[in-house]
């Protein structure tokens, strides 16, 4: 999820209508598969059934921009063939060690 945008408003002693200068917040991080040679099961990911990314971080006044969120890599077995649950399409294959693919795209911040 990206994070909140600020509202606040430039208030300076002679400028008679400052205006608005609050930030956009912090761009949500993505989930991300990598493929790892050094793994062969799905066994660790048995119990634990949600994972998610950093949120972004909340934006502040002086237009100032939040942090954006840390993406989240997994590690599956080299071999992992990933598909779309709805439509049973093939989303990637991560045939080779090191090879990469997002499963889920970070929220745009606010």
């Amino acid at each position: 999820k990206g994070g909140n945008g600020a509202c606040s408003f430039l208030r300076l002693k002679f400028v008679p209508f400052g205006g608005p200068d609050g930030g956009d917040g912090g761009d949500g991080g993505s989930v991300f598969l990598r493929a790892d040679e050094s793994i062969n099961t799905l066994v660790d990911y048995r119990y634990i059934h949600t994972y998610k990314a950093q949120n972004g971080e909340g934006g502040s006044g002086s237009d100032r921009t939040g942090k954006a969120g840390e993406d989240l890599y997994l590690r599956v077995p080299v071999g992992t063939m990933i598909y779309d649950q709805d439509t049973d399409e093939l989303i990637a294959d991560l045939a080779e060690n090191n090879a990469v693919a997002c499963v889920a795209k970070g929220g745009r911040h606010g």
